[in-house]
């Protein structure tokens, strides 16, 4: 098996591990590589990243990160970060775009949803409050996706939603076996498609090459559909596969768009805005990194390589 295949599940477990989260967070060069995929820890961080990006002819959907919730005061100190949020990008938004260059991603377990007692109707009334707030602010709302466990409830909640906001997108994974006929069914409305990036077991998974299989077939099923495609990617494979599959189904480059990660292939990002893509860029904030830092590290061994380098490099001087 190849080394990435080896670490990834590893990383993957590390990532919701508090005893490896104490450790790596206290290593100094840990720092220099989550600047790299992380804006910064406060709202006015954000903002001035969103700034950058849209001067660049990017969109932006910004995540304040935080998850696994299973504190109420936590989930409502998590709704009014996003509220700052939008209050100060209602600045810098446009409501009257059709396809709306500002956005805010969603984790429903940052919002409560894996609270004891009634997450679910918790975190459905969180978001709604912030669905109505960022209508107000002229931005669009995306609602993440995370484990398998919390996919039926999350995608219960958005059908709730999009009674009165329709506009709301959501995120599916393409390694669940459950995804192809999932993007069947909602292919009329604002999809972000990615491959998956939590440890999921094999039964509920497909594994290895599957996953690539796996995630073209469903971005056919989407393109093929009336809906809105995000395509969130940075494998060229799979955005070439997207831009070949777009025209067969008689999109233009403005009936769909890519989206990749803050901090990765930067190059790459303008150089698809240049040949007249529409690109959005995943942009993190806040404290709680070490769980998406992780699940980075364990996405690319190239990001991995880049922190041990720069953890031997701390531990000689």
């Amino acid at each position: 098996m190849p080394l990435a295949g080896v670490l990834r599940p590893a990383l993957l477990a590390a990532a919701r591990s508090p005893k490896a989260e104490r450790a790596i967070t206290r290593v100094p060069a840990t720092k220099s590589l989550v600047d790299r995929f992380v804006a910064g820890t406060s709202t006015p961080d954000a903002v001035a990243a969103t700034r950058d990006v849209l001067s660049t002819g990017r969109f932006v959907t910004i995540d304040h990160l935080g998850e696994d919730v299973t504190d109420a005061q936590q989930a409502t100190a998590n709704v009014e970060h996003y509220l700052d949020l939008l209050d100060a990008l209602s600045a810098i938004s446009d409501a009257a775009a059709v396809t709306r260059p500002t956005e805010i991603s969603l984790k429903l377990s940052a919002l409560g949803q894996s609270l004891p007692r009634d997450g679910h109707k918790v975190a459905l009334e969180n978001a709604r409050t912030l669905c109505t707030a960022a209508e107000a602010a002229g931005a669009w709302v995306t609602v993440d996706a995370e484990d398998h466990t919390t996919t039926d409830s999350t995608l219960s909640i958005v059908a709730e939603l999009r009674e009165d906001f329709p506009s709301l997108g959501t995120v599916l994974q393409a390694y669940l076996k459950r995804t192809e006929a999932d993007c069947a069914e909602l292919s009329w409305s604002r999809i972000r498609l990615c491959k998956g990036a939590y440890r999921e077991p094999a039964s509920v998974a497909h594994q290895g090459a599957a996953v690539d299989e796996a995630y073209v077939r469903c971005l056919r099923v989407l393109m093929n559909g009336t809906g809105y495609p995000m395509v969130a990617t940075h494998d060229p494979a799979m955005i070439a596969a997207a831009t070949r599959l777009a025209l067969a189904a008689g999109r233009t480059t403005r009936d769909f768009e890519f989206q990749m990660l803050h901090g990765i292939r930067d190059a790459e990002q303008r150089t698809l805005v240049a040949d007249n893509h529409r690109l959005r860029v995943y942009l993190p904030y806040g404290d709680q990194w070490y769980g998406y830092f992780m699940r980075r590290l364990a996405e690319r061994p190239a990001n991995l390589a880049f922190f041990l380098r720069a953890v031997a490099g701390s531990a000689g001087r």
